[in-house]
C-alpha cells in the first residue's frame, strides 16, 4: 500500500467524522433548554413526534426517528413515568402497543415551542445554509 491509499483512513477525510461531531455538539446545545422542561434529547424528539401524530404504535415512532424498539423502549417508559404519553396495547393485535401523548404530555408543548428559535440563534449557519444542510442530510438519509 501507499502513502496516498492510507490517506483515506485519516479522521479529517471521513465524512462520518465531522457528521457525528457536530450532530454531537448540537445535542449538546441543546441541554439547557432541555433541562428547563426536563427532557433528554431523545426524549423532546419523541415527544416532538408524538405533539404532531398524537398517537401512534412503537414501529411507525421508531421510523419517524430511525430508533429501534430496545432504544425506544426505555425510552417511552420514562416519558410515561413523567406522565407524558401512555403505552396500550392494541385492541386488534396485542403485538402492537399504541403510545399516546396525554394531556400532560400536550402541555409541555407550550414550554418547548421556544427551543427552535432559540437553536436557531445557537447555529453559526444562515437561514439559507441551513436550509441547504437540512436537505443534504435528508438526501443522505434517502428522503
Amino acid at each position: 500500500m501507499n502513502k496516498c491509499e492510507y490517506d483515506a483512513l485519516k479522521i479529517e477525510n471521513q465524512l462520518c467524522f465531522p457528521l457525528y461531531a457536530a450532530s454531537r455538539e448540537v445535542v449538546k446545545s441543546y441541554k439547557p433548554f432541555l433541562d428547563k422542561i426536563d427532557l433528554t434529547y431523545t426524549q423532546y424528539i419523541v415527544m416532538m413526534v408524538m405533539w404532531e401524530k398524537k398517537s401512534l404504535n412503537v414501529k411507525e415512532l421508531g421510523e419517524c426517528l430511525y430508533l429501534d424498539s430496545g432504544t425506544l423502549t426505555p425510552l417511552l417508559k420514562k416519558l410515561e413515568a413523567k406522565g407524558l404519553v401512555a403505552r396500550v396495547r392494541s385492541e386488534t393485535d396485542e403485538r402492537n402497543l399504541i403510545v399516546s401523548i396525554t394531556d400532560i404530555g400536550e402541555a409541555l408543548k407550550d414550554k418547548a415551542v421556544s427551543i427552535p428559535k432559540e437553536m436557531a440563534r445557537c447555529s453559526n449557519l444562515s437561514v439559507e445554509e441551513a436550509q441547504q444542510l437540512y436537505s443534504i442530510l435528508y438526501k443522505i438519509l434517502g428522503k
